[in-house]
């Protein structure tokens, strides 16, 4: 295969070595946005049903959010029991399938292919864990996580702006936007795909810093879960709501920038990610600069409070009129990132090399992944039918805050559940040292 035989991938770790996994494992997970999100640039008005419960947009959100929520259940065993040598394959697989439901979603008569969208985010749910997979396990984990982690930003407001253009300037239906989309990015995403491929397994000095990752099966699960019980389930219901709401933001985006005034703006989608990105990747780069897993593990946690405090004051902000719209949904938006974000690339990889043991980063990811689209959908649910008559932006202020005041209390009860854990297992670890060199008589 391509590059597949390039010995300084195989012996270099320094920044050339970043750039290239840095990059491809950008541009493939870019690239999948191209299937996942064009449409959300789309409002569908035009294809309103009065007899419906809800908004034909609305009825796609859900559809894709509930195929992309099982994808997260599926992958709990399936990313984690994956090899190497499977990935790029799946993930080419799963692309294909999330283009062939967006041509489908064009063809079929509108209600029946509210379905398809379904399929589009049961095909595209595993990919991020299959991308980071390639990336975990490493001494450079936290950089080449920091660059892909912008993805979930920059690349949502990038296909939506061309998902605009497509519509409002070659004239293509809203229907036949999405694939078109995908389509065009196809190229891009086989190559990057195939770079992805080329790059090295973790070496020995990886596994001596990060701990050695290899697939579970149901036992090892069951036994890392049940050992760190209290933790992971804090960390995962913070995680529900985080994903939730982001899911609610990017979904809905279009929404709330029309009532804030700026829905005839085409490029209002980039302009906010292009500064969010900036902010967030400032403030994550910090976290490579933390060689210790321990210390690294809790900062993390820090980090998450800092972007939850961030989310709920930006917001505040915006009430009180320090702040302008376009300035709040920018800090707001870093702010739920620089919260979100660790939960996908820094916190279980250094959870995994802090407390040890068999496991990965796959398993907690999509355990947490799974739960996560729980919240989306149910925050979604809950603005369609138990407030129906409540606007977007009336009811996206009213949620930030709830979400700044539960996830602290449940990032601040992990942080003290791990510090007495990490606590309790050096000191441990110490005494045995001391004992193994104290001189026998």
């Amino acid at each position: 295969m391509l590059f597949k035989n390039a010995n300084w991938l195989q012996k270099t770790q320094g920044p050339a070595f970043v750039l290239f996994a840095a990059s491809a494992a950008f541009m493939t997970y870019f690239c999948m946005y191209a299937f996942r999100k064009p449409f959300a640039a789309s409002s569908y008005l035009a294809f309103e049903q009065e007899n419906w419960l809800v908004s034909f947009k609305v009825a796609l959100v859900l559809s894709q959010v509930f195929g992309y929520m099982l994808a997260k259940f599926i992958g709990v065993k399936v990313i984690s029991e994956m090899h190497s040598n499977q990935r790029a394959k799946a993930i080419i697989l799963m692309i294909l399938g999330a283009e062939l439901s967006l041509v489908l979603f064009a063809l079929l008569p509108i209600g029946l292919n509210i379905i398809c969208l379904f399929f589009n985010g049961l095909s595209l749910g595993m990919i991020w864990g299959v991308v980071f997979s390639y990336l975990e396990g490493r001494r450079t984990t936290e950089i080449l996580g920091a660059i892909l982690s912008i993805t979930f930003i920059l690349s949502s407001g990038v296909v939506k702006t061309v998902g605009r253009f497509i519509t409002n300037n070659l004239g293509v239906s809203e229907l036949w936007m999405p694939a078109l989309t995908g389509l065009l990015f196809l190229p891009l995403l086989l190559l990057s795909v195939v770079c992805l491929n080329a790059i090295p397994k973790p070496d020995q000095s990886d596994i001596a810093a990060r701990q050695k990752r290899t697939p579970m099966d149901g036992k090892a699960r069951f036994n890392f879960f049940k050992q760190y019980w209290f933790g992971i389930t804090a960390l995962v219901l913070s995680f529900l709501l985080f994903t939730g709401f982001r899911d609610f933001l990017d979904n809905f985006q279009a929404e709330l920038w029309m009532a804030l005034g700026y829905g005839e703006e085409p490029t209002i989608f980039a302009y906010a990610g292009i500064r969010i990105s900036f902010i967030v990747l400032i403030a994550l780069a910090m976290m490579v600069l933390i060689k210790n897993n321990k210390t690294a593990f809790l900062v993390n946690h820090g980090f998450i409070l800092f972007g939850t405090l961030l989310l709920g004051a930006s917001t505040y902000g915006f009430e009180v009129g320090i702040l302008d719209a376009k300035a709040w949904m920018v800090l707001l938006g870093a702010g739920l990132y620089i919260a979100y974000i660790p939960y996908n690339c820094f916190l279980f990889d250094r959870m995994i090399a802090s407390v040890g043991g068999v496991a990965n980063v796959g398993f907690l990811l999509y355990l947490a992944d799974s739960a996560g689209y729980i919240g989306s959908v149910s925050i979604l649910l809950y603005r369609t039918f138990s407030e129906p008559e409540l606007s977007w932006l009336s009811y996206f202020i009213a949620t930030s805050y709830w979400i700044c005041a539960v996830a602290s209390v449940l990032v601040i009860s992990s942080l003290c559940y791990f510090s007495i854990i990490l606590s309790n297992k050096y000191t441990s670890k110490r005494a045995l040292n001391a004992k193994s060199l104290a001189p026998t008589h």
